[in-house]
């Protein structure tokens, strides 16, 4: 039954109809809580009314919403039968149009396919009819996975004629979900779909907006059916400027054999980019490490063939050979919490590697690229970010809060200083190591033989630098290259500076990039999302001479493990391609190992909080793209909602000891610093702090009055502050903070016992590392926990403290006090399945419920703990030569 206007659903007043179709009748409808106006999809009466079918689609629902594109629509929650979603003003596509805008468009679409297809989601009913423009020119796509959210085959039946989007066959074989003119042939045919079925259906968007008419046209549905299973699109109705490589674009998405299909939409965005030469198969991926050998040795005859033929006259550029190299069972990689993965030697025939051991222990190994072996260097565990001398003979790395350096050929490892939060360096050719120290530092120079550090570069607080990292000394060791990270943005907004050391002036080359590199062929590189752009460098003038242009596609980086690639002085360049993280879910856990599913939907979450009652789970949601918001999970309605809409990082959600209200983080660029916002998401967030030093929400007191955080220090090291809240629950705010522990190390996750008299946190002093606990405010003694825990939380019953131990095993230790001081009985393990370790700056994984009897803890999806392998690298050759054919100097 159709609804008037004013009806209530829960918070949202319908103010108009929008339109009817088989997945139910849309309204325009305001909410009332967060005072925007949203688009509310009433589901049919039928499906609501199916109890069963309705907690599936929430299930579905809950995983949608966790999209978070600028190209998706969003989901907002269900309520009553109802979906509340993002009211997007525009228009819906039609063709024909302008080819530029077509691909921008299609350009759009595809990284929003992209998006969700690495996040296991598949739209399954693209069509122009579900994809708006907005004024400014953003795509957005609407009904995102609805139709088989909706449409489940476990359901009850639809009707078909309320739409065009097709549901046949509800008996649970042979189901159609998707709309006749843009299904893909295995969707008519009642096959289950995959990705490659929203690939056709991209196709047939893409080849509607050029041709100005459906791929596939008939005049009832059967006979559209027909020409999806049979016959071939009009293809001389593509304008005649169409470039080649779309004109193959198109015919891959609809090859009806989806073996032959397209297999990844990033493909599609990678041919649309692509000029017209660069359009061509790439040599079959080489399984395994001989065929490197062969390769470079092909390499470098051709290279001295060239280098013989070009004295006579002069010669094209060698081609750009491609080899992924599967690692094999003998080599488990692991992307190192807090540093970098791989290193290549100067002359290119060692790769320095971080290897993780059946221990779990972190170390460096090295694997010549003629060889197939594996050698772990003895002495070396912990290490991280390999660095090799200049000669190739010496490789520095990071561990045990030091920097340190060993042969490459093995043997003893030797301290070159302290460095308290080091996460890569660069060894410049006049025998120095350049690094940052500490997390909060500026760049420091350390003499390759050991030696007091001295400054290079210091932060400029008061244009809210947060860090100078991962540095690279320049040839000459003239100056070195960067980056610079900021107080209130994401790594992907980060400056690539170089300062001479010479005259110590800084200058800013490119802003929104990291983990820069200059490349011996002239040209400096840096990564943007996963995206290596590539732009000429005058190393004389320390200046870009021309446009950055992106050069390879799926290069793995973070904030704390860097770009993932490497590169020799000879031109090859090898990176690993893992893209992103593996999804996750959050699950209920007991002592006995046991695991349940609490909030199932795939996402990428992190630091999961109870309020104070147990009833709701606070969490953050991280789109992979530098967006994270906080969203609440109402364990008793079994509802989700986010609770953030500020742009940028939102995360260490706190809750106050009413539940009312959260405080969180964000790194909202206009104004980044310490907010509070109402739990049920109403209201306006309220920022506390004024973002210029990065301050970290951590606990507050149980009588709601002071609140625990961390700061970084202008020496590097990580401290921890409290301040008074004032104000009250409606207009909350802080007094002054004041250091509680300031130490020249990294002190961090401060959390107040149950009765407020007590204080836990983790040390990373050199001399008292470990977990420790002290009188609040003190003074008093302090009390070691456990050398080797981290992340504690207090149980409510006043006599357990919940831990880390290396950051993945549950801990528990009892406790009793006695007049001012506290007894701690030995730490047991609580439960024998691990957590996830998401690596630094700290992610929290877990919290206790209120009960004290079982955790939320933030898993894969699957249920398990273990990080994601690196199966295969790949290698490039001939990588600077085909930069020079890409990307011109114009000199």
């Amino acid at each position: 039954m159709p609804l008037s206007t004013g009806t209530r659903l829960g918070p949202y007043e319908i103010l108009a109809p929008i339109g009817k179709g088989g997945m139910g009748e849309v309204y325009r409808a305001r909410d009332t809580r967060l005072k925007r106006e949203v688009a509310l999809k009433v589901l049919p009466e039928a499906f609501a009314g199916d109890p069963e079918r309705m907690a599936r689609f929430q299930r579905e629902a809950e995983l949608l919403a966790s999209l978070n594109h600028p190209n998706i629509a969003d989901i907002y929650g269900v309520e009553e039968g109802a979906l509340a979603m993002e009211l997007v003003d525009g228009e819906t596509l039609a063709g024909p149009l302008p080819i530029q805008t077509a691909l921008e468009y299609a350009r759009q679409i595809a990284e929003a396919l992209e998006y969700a297809h690495e996040r296991g989601v598949i739209h399954r009913d693209l069509k122009p009819a579900n994809v708006k423009v907005t004024p400014e020119g953003t795509v957005k796509l609407l009904d995102f996975g609805l139709a088989k959210a909706i449409h489940d085959p476990g359901g009850s039946t639809a009707d078909p004629a309320n739409s065009p989007t097709l549901t046949l066959g509800l008996s649970g074989v042979g189901v159609l979900l998707g709309t006749p003119a843009y299904m893909s042939p295995e969707q008519a045919s009642g096959k289950p779909a995959d990705r490659r079925a929203d690939i056709w259906s991209f196709g047939a968007v893409l080849y509607e907006m050029l041709a100005g008419k459906p791929a596939f046209s008939g005049e009832s549905i059967t006979d559209i059916l027909a020409g999806v299973l049979r016959a071939e699109p009009d293809w001389s109705a593509l304008p005649a400027a169409t470039p080649p490589r779309i004109r193959k674009l198109l015919r891959r998405c609809l090859e009806r054999d989806r073996k032959q299909r397209l297999q990844a939409i990033g493909e599609a965005r990678l041919a649309m980019d692509a000029p017209e030469e660069e359009v061509r198969p790439l040599p079959a991926a080489a399984p395994l490490w001989p065929w490197v050998a062969a390769a470079l040795a092909m390499a470098l005859a051709v290279t001295a063939a060239v280098g013989w033929w070009r004295a006579g006259r002069s010669a094209p550029l060698p081609p750009l050979m491609r080899l992924r190299v599967e690692l094999g069972p003998d080599m488990k990689l692991e992307r190192p919490p807090g540093g970098s993965l791989l290193a290549l030697s100067p002359d290119g025939t060692l790769l320095a590697v971080i290897v993780r051991g059946a221990d779990g222990i972190y170390r460096l190994a090295t694997r010549r690229l003629d060889q197939s072996q594996i050698t772990p260097l003895a002495g070396t565990e912990g290490a991280r970010s390999p660095v090799f001398s200049p000669d190739g003979q010496w490789i520095a790395f990071h561990s045990d809060r030091k920097i340190k350096k060993i042969s490459a050929g093995g043997g003893a490892a030797v301290t070159l200083c302290d460095a308290p939060g080091s996460i890569a360096g660069s060894w410049g050719d006049d025998g120095n190591i350049i690094a940052a120290l500490g997390w909060g530092t500026g760049l420091s120079r350390i003499p390759s033989g050991g030696g007091p550090p001295t400054p290079v570069t210091k932060l400029n607080h008061e244009k809210g630098e947060l860090r100078h990292g991962w540095p690279q000394v320049l040839p000459g060791s003239r100056a070195v290259l960067f980056t610079t990270d900021h107080v209130g943005q994401g790594f992907e907004d980060a400056d690539v500076d170089v300062v001479s050391l010479q005259t110590g002036v800084r200058t800013t080359l490119h802003h929104g990039a990291s983990f820069a590199r200059y490349l011996p062929s002239g040209y400096l590189v840096w990564v943007r999302r996963h995206v290596l752009y590539a732009a000429p460098f005058d190393l004389g003038r320390l200046a870009l001479t021309g446009e950055p242009q992106p050069v390879v596609e799926d290069i793995n980086n973070g904030w704390d493990t860097g770009g993932g690639f490497a590169f020799s002085q000879t031109g090859i360049f090898v990176y690993d391609s893992g893209r992103g993280e593996l999804p996750r879910s959050i699950f209920w856990l007991d002592s006995t190992g046991r695991t349940q599913p609490l909030h199932p939907a795939p996402g990428l979450y992190g630091f999961p909080r109870f309020s104070p009652d147990g009833k709701r789970l606070a969490f953050s949601v991280d789109d992979g793209q530098s967006h994270e918001n906080i969203w609440v999970r109402d364990l008793e309605r079994d509802t989700a909602s986010r609770v953030t809409l500020l742009p940028g990082q939102n995360q260490w959600p706190v809750w106050t000891p009413d539940g009312q209200s959260l405080v969180f983080w964000s790194s909202n660029p206009a104004a980044p610093g310490i907010y509070s916002i109402r739990a049920d998401g109403s209201g306006v967030a309220q920022r506390l702090t004024d973002g210029k030093t990065r301050q970290m929400p951590q606990s507050i007191s149980p009588d709601g009055k002071r609140l625990a955080m961390t700061q970084t220090s202008t020496g590097g090291g990580v401290e921890i502050w409290t301040a008074p809240v004032e104000g009250d629950a409606g207009h909350p705010r802080l007094g002054r903070a004041e250091p509680f522990l300031q130490t020249p190390s990294v002190t961090i996750l401060p959390a107040f016992s149950p009765d407020g008299r007590w204080l836990a946190y983790r040390s990373g002093e050199p001399e008292r590392r470990g977990l420790w606990v002290v009188p609040f405010p003190g003074p008093g003694g302090a009390w070691l926990v456990s050398s080797r825990g981290e992340d504690p939380i207090w149980s409510p019953n006043g006599r357990e403290l919940f831990f880390l131990e290396n950051g993945r095993t549950i801990m528990v230790a009892g406790y009793t006090a006695r007049g001012d001081a506290l007894v701690f009985g030995k730490p047991q393990v609580w439960s024998q399945h691990p957590v996830l370790d998401l690596g630094s700056p700290p992610v929290r994984t877990y919290d206790l419920a209120p009960d004290g009897k079982r955790f939320a803890v933030v898993l894969n999806a699957d249920g398990t703990a273990d990080p994601k392998p690196i199966t295969h690298l790949t290698f490039l050759l001939n990588f600077f030569d085909d930069l020079r054919r890409r990307v011109p100097t114009g000199k």
